[in-house]
């Protein structure tokens, strides 16, 4: 059965951004506990920057797990990025991803690799950064095997990155590695730009696809754009997908609407 979730920043420098929960850790899962959900997804700054016991507690008295934490803070706030030109640089943003891997095992979670991924640039050719991209992930998704979680990697649209833009872009990627320990994160408002059918890109993606968010075409909640879900929901069934569907969603128009409508559009599809 796919599973609901739903994203809260801890992140002030980022708000604004596409999370619907804005206000704590304590406001979120009391929220989404009595919404429903069945998980949440956190963007923190940084691994310390909650309380694991306090985390823990909250979680167990709102009846909601932590399926993933994002690590995008390594690039919003200190610009580390795996593709980065010099190695210590990118020894830097493996690091930092490691640390997530870290403050999420202890919850049974994953770290998701986003933004971090950077981009070629600099002099840096795509090729390479390719492969500079594929040793990071690597390295970090071998890493994370001590907490049996895989890491989810998210190819992103064109406008954030050059690298992997597509599921088919995300499967070469992995295809390329070793480590049989990353899938991906198959992001609808990305897929939207970039897929020419989502459902059938997804289908392709198959045992890939390890994480999803669910967002509309204009990244506010599910049913607040021009996505039909309906072909959307059956290539996920198809593929047998177990995972979650996270809402990484403006908050529109506010947070408890935007809950709501997403509660409501899940509970509607699945």
């Amino acid at each position: 059965m796919i599973k609901k979730a739903i994203t809260v920043s801890l992140v002030e420098e980022a708000r604004g951004g596409p999370f619907v929960f804005w206000n704590g850790l304590q406001d979120a899962c009391e929220k989404a506990g009595a919404l429903g959900f069945d998980a949440v997804e956190i963007f923190t700054p940084a691994p310390d920057a909650f309380d694991a016991a306090e985390l823990h507690k909250l979680l167990d008295d709102n009846n909601v797990r932590c399926c993933a934490i994002g690590t995008g803070a390594g690039w919003v706030l200190h610009r580390l990025s795996l593709t980065a030109v010099d190695s210590a640089s990118r020894s830097k943003a493996q690091d930092f991803i490691k640390s997530i891997i870290d403050a999420a095992g202890e919850f049974g979670a994953s770290a998701i690799i986003g933004s971090m991924q950077g981009k070629a640039e600099n002099g840096v050719s795509r090729e390479t950064a390719l492969g500079y991209l594929g040793e990071g992930v690597q390295e970090c998704a071998e890493y994370a095997k001590q907490y049996n979680v895989p890491l989810i990697y998210e190819p992103l649209n064109r406008y954030e990155t050059n690298l992997c833009n597509t599921v088919a872009d995300g499967v070469a990627l992995l295809e390329g590695l070793s480590t049989d320990n990353a899938v991906l994160l198959a992001d609808l408002f990305h897929m939207n730009i970039e897929e020419v059918n989502v459902a059938d890109a997804l289908r392709a993606g198959g045992k890939h696809i390890g994480h999803t968010h669910f967002v509309d075409s204009n990244r506010r909640p599910a049913g607040g754009g021009h996505t039909d879900f309906a072909p959307i929901v059956d290539a996920l069934n198809a593929i047998g997908y177990e995972g979650y569907a996270c809402a990484e969603a403006f908050a529109y128009p506010n947070p408890d609407e935007a809950a709501r409508a997403t509660i409501a559009a899940y509970n509607s599809l699945f």
